[in-house]
């Protein structure tokens, strides 16, 4: 009888070193699938966004595509290759509607392109802790100097509101402002540009592009400032994959220590958009 209990115990043992063993090979595995082991054997990161959200990203003259997280982009291939490593950062210009189903389709690594972090995207895609903080603000013509002071005042029937199809400023208009007619356009400089010549009362977006096309279009126009939301904006990558999201946020606050982050603030949402007022 005793015997039989040793070797209960021994097999116990063998049970549980085997578990034990499969646990460690299981967490080893996970750590090799990471999307990170996957940049760094190709060497190459590639960072999909939709260049029209000014100042985050945009092209400029020459047509090279600029911006926040255009630069945060490339501070990331330096903290994964080390010097050198922001030549190895690939930028992939994808319309907005189809830049989630990219990310998925291994189209590239991590979206870098001014994303709300929404519950309902939040069940596809996961995000790095937020890396910027905004809200919907709006664009007016000075046609309505003073009678529009607040969304409050838009939200009447014959008054025209636009913004672009399938952003927070869409969910916004249609929650705050439903009595108004909204146009929505496939892109956020449409948008604006119909408030600059008159054919719209506002326009509704976030609060950096907003502050851009206020700046732009200053002979036309005006900003109301006051955030109608409250929306961190988020880094996406696919699920799953927990090595490549904690090197996402020990590297998010690594440069908001060392002074990165606001350096890169101060250069395109405050002196970006003063060079393009000067330039109106």
């Amino acid at each position: 009888m005793k015997k039989l209990f040793v070797l209960g115990l021994v097999l116990a043992l063998f049970v549980a070193l085997g578990a034990s063993q499969a646990a460690a090979l299981s967490t080893e595995d996970i750590a090799k699938a990471s999307t990170l082991e996957e940049i760094l054997k190709r060497g190459e990161l590639r960072v999909g966004l939709e260049a029209g959200y000014q100042p985050f990203e945009m092209q400029d003259e020459k047509g090279n595509i600029v911006g926040f997280d255009v630069d945060m982009a490339y501070e990331l291939g330096k903290a994964i290759f080390g010097k050198g490593g922001e030549k190895k950062v690939r930028i992939i210009n994808t319309a907005w509607e189809g830049i989630i189903p990219a990310l998925m389709t291994h189209k590239f690594d991590i979206i870098m392109s001014g994303m709300t972090i929404l519950q309902s995207r939040n069940l596809k895609v996961n995000f790095c802790d937020p890396y910027y903080f905004i809200g919907q603000c709006l664009l007016v013509n000075k046609k309505n100097k003073g009678k529009i002071k607040s969304y409050k005042d838009l939200n009447k029937k014959g008054v025209i509101i636009t913004s672009k199809l399938g952003v927070t400023g869409q969910f916004t208009a249609e929650r705050l402002m439903p009595k108004a007619t909204l146009r929505l356009f496939k892109t956020e400089a449409e948008g604006a540009l119909q408030v600059a010549n008159g054919l719209a009362d506002a326009f509704i977006y976030d609060e950096p592009q907003v502050r851009v096309f206020a700046a732009k279009y200053k002979k036309t126009c005006f900003g109301i400032f006051e955030p109608l939301t409250y929306e961190p904006l988020g880094w996406a990558i696919r699920k799953g994959d927990p090595d490549f999201l904690n090197f996402l946020n020990n590297f998010l606050r690594q440069v908001r220590g060392d002074g990165r982050w606001e350096k890169l603030k101060q250069k395109w949402m405050v002196d970006y958009i003063e060079k393009v007022a000067r330039e109106q």
